[in-house]
């Protein structure tokens, strides 16, 4: 009868090397599963650039959502799912939410509008009033929108500034308020409402020294620079 003890020696060290080997190659996989990873920062990255990132920690990515944001291009990735500086196991899937850009709204026509008027218009349309330059002009009641930046009908991001040129009427002379004291009441108030000046209080009282009718206070004071329709207040002795 042949011997077959060399035969099923060379038979079981095959086997014993298939099973080393096997085992070698699943403890690997299992180390390989669990080998732990401390996750970048995606955020302002593009899809493309995140992704070639992670590939190189085996771990992949998803994108969960898209939203607008002001701050974040485009694109470009927002936040994402564990946060950066994490610490996960490879190939762990990162959630994502990716920018779709400023929203856009359009811009409402104000000209013609009181800026009162206007700033509430702008609150209700996601926008914001920005720079507001004063001109003087006959063609708009002092407080009206004369022109206005973007101009109506654009499409901007939201809570852009819309800038405005604002009418302070048409131009009115400056007087320098002359010294009333101590001249007769009578006359300077026939002077003053004579030249269009509003004297809008007269207040009577007792001064020693003095007879009746003559001015003792007065505002604006002597030297203020006046407009015809600033109201004028005299204090006359009596």
């Amino acid at each position: 009868m042949p011997d077959k003890k060399p035969v099923d020696y060379a038979f079981y060290t095959l086997i014993f090397f298939i099973l080393f080997f096997l085992a070698a190659y699943l403890s690997s996989q299992i180390i390989l599963r669990g080998e732990l990873i401390f996750l970048p920062d995606l955020k302002g990255k593009s899809l493309e650039e995140a992704r070639a990132e992670l590939a190189v920690k085996r771990t992949s990515i998803a994108m969960l959502s898209r939203q607008f944001d002001t701050r974040i291009e485009k694109d470009r990735i927002i936040s994402q799912d564990p946060g950066a500086g994490s610490r996960v196991k490879t190939n762990r899937t990162v959630n994502v939410i990716v920018s779709e850009g400023s929203e856009r709204v359009p811009v409402p026509r104000l000209e013609g509008r009181s800026l009162e008027f206007a700033s509430q218009i702008l609150k209700s349309a996601g926008l914001r009033k920005g720079r507001v330059a004063q001109i003087h002009t006959p063609r708009y009641a002092a407080g009206r929108i004369i022109a206005q930046q973007p101009p109506a009908e654009d499409v901007v991001g939201r809570n852009a500034p819309v800038d405005f040129l604002v009418s302070q009427g048409a131009w009115e002379a400056r007087y320098i308020m002359p010294d009333l004291i101590e001249k007769n009441a009578a006359a300077v108030i026939r002077r003053l409402k004579a030249l269009e000046f509003q004297v809008a209080e007269i207040h009577y009282s007792y001064y020693p020294g003095l007879g009746p009718g003559v001015i003792i206070k007065q505002a604006p004071v002597a030297g203020t620079r006046i407009l015809r329709r600033n109201q004028i207040t005299l204090e006359v002795s009596k």
